[in-house]
């Protein structure tokens, strides 16, 4: 944990990463593979909570028993997806302290006169893009964006907003405030799905923002998506799971229960889902393992979690660090843990990704061997991460992926989205290219 020690004394939270278990029985449990406690699951986070700091040779002993499991469980193949980023909007009002992804949507008005470096897209502008990106043989479009308060589901949503009273919990304004119309949610969804590219959208976040003002559930929203076309829900806007830690570092979101609201309607409507920690701020390690109980009892409820995807804090350039309430990130000991602890504790989750936007290439390779098993995929775009300050690039090509996983003895595998679809690569018979994807034909997606 990154946080100042005048932050520490002021949050005082509940949840401390204090346990009766010793690291001894926890590391036994986990080798054994019997189904870890909370407690448990904090002595191998903390490498221990009878002594400060990371133990380097304890942290090696989880590492090395996250990376049986992981042998045990998928073997020794490493997975990817040739997929793009299309985030639709930057405009947002939430004021997450972790995000530096969002322009405040009142510059996006036509009068504002403000400069700002944010974007919106219109329907025809995402179709344009993921059509040209699947002549390049993505299989997957990925598109998480900001609250734009223009944004409703449909065209009844936006009426429904339209009449309600100027009511500013509701975050609404009319779209012809602003200089670009996003359209609504199924608008967007629908032009993106295009020539059989599969639709990876709509956070739990922005699901409740689809159903503001309204007493819909969110099996109605996410059916009316279905039906234009998504085809998976992104586990992210997750943060941690502990309604103390959200109301510091988003107070302006969903709480953690309705989080799991929204991905149990998804599931009930027949849709996968992923699940995400955004970890390395202002929580302690408690936090981050009741994050994990939550996203297992959850899994073991619904069965559609398809994969779990740490994400490291990127803290240049986001308000949590200007305001000097964190010094810095989670530490490379942090990392490799977080890695392995899910490995061990989500037994039920069969896929944990690496992700080299975070962790950048030689790290992100490093945790394939801390209990990951996925890498990721070629983005194409990365808006959110390179916003708040990441270093470690938008695009890898096929060719560098398999390359870069052959590197450290393991077998490539491109992916499908929920993981159903799998091809074996040969590093040593290329050039390699995606041909997973609807228009993918193996050729190469940049020039070597």
């Amino acid at each position: 944990m990154a946080v100042t020690p005048e932050a520490e004394r002021e949050f005082a939270f509940d949840h401390r990463p204090e346990t009766d278990q010793s690291f001894e029985n926890a590391l036994a449990k986990a080798r054994a593979g019997e189904r870890l406690s909370v407690d448990d699951g904090i002595e191998l986070m903390t490498t221990g909570t009878d002594r400060a700091g990371v133990d380097t040779d304890r942290k090696e002993l989880v590492l090395e028993a996250a990376d049986a499991r992981r042998a045990e469980v998928v073997g020794e193949e490493v997975s990817f997806v040739a997929n793009l980023n299309n985030n639709v909007t930057t405009a947002c009002n939430t004021g997450c302290l972790f995000c530096n992804f969002k322009d405040t949507a009142s510059n996006f008005e036509v009068d504002s006169g403000v400069e700002h470096p944010g974007f919106t897209k219109t329907p025809a502008e995402s179709r344009e893009i993921v059509s040209d990106a699947l002549e390049m043989g993505i299989y997957e479009v990925c598109s998480v964006s900001g609250l734009h308060p223009a944004f409703a589901l449909d065209d009844e949503h936006l009426e429904i907003l339209r009449g309600a009273d100027d009511d500013p919990e509701l975050n609404f304004e009319p779209p012809e405030r602003y200089e670009v119309d996003p359209r609504t949610y199924v608008e967007q969804i629908d032009a993106m799905d295009v020539g059989g590219v599969h639709v990876h959208s709509m956070t739990p976040e922005e699901a409740y923002h689809a159903r503001r003002g309204t007493d819909w559930s969110y099996e109605k929203v996410y059916g009316r998506l279905k039906e234009a076309g998504l085809d998976s829900v992104p586990g992210t806007a997750a943060e941690i799971l502990v309604d103390e830690v959200r109301e510091v570092i988003c107070p302006g979101k969903i709480g953690s229960e309705e989080w799991e609201r929204a991905i149990e309607a998804a599931a009930n409507v027949g849709l996968d889902t992923t699940a995400t920690i955004m970890y390395g701020h202002v929580e302690n390690e408690a936090h981050r393992v009741e994050h994990l109980k939550r996203v297992r009892d959850l899994q073991d409820r619904t069965g559609v979690i398809t994969e779990f995807v740490p994400l490291s804090f990127i803290h240049r350039s986001t308000p949590l660090y200007e305001r000097g309430v964190v010094t810095g990130g989670a530490s490379a000991d942090e990392d490799e843990l977080m890695i392995a602890v899910s490995r061990l504790f989500l037994d039920n989750v069969e896929n944990i990704q690496s992700s080299w936007v975070k962790y950048g290439d030689e790290q992100g390779l490093k945790m394939l061997s801390c209990g990951a098993n996925d890498f990721m995929g070629t983005i194409l775009s990365e808006e959110i991460t390179k916003r708040a300050g990441g270093e470690h690039g938008e695009f890898r090509d096929v060719g560098e992926l398999v390359e870069m996983i052959a590197s450290v003895g393991r077998v490539p595998v491109e992916r499908s989205t929920d993981y159903r679809h799998r091809r074996r690569i040969d590093p040593d018979d290329g050039p390699h290219g995606p041909q997973l994807g609807p228009r993918a034909d193996g050729t190469p997606m940049a020039d070597d």
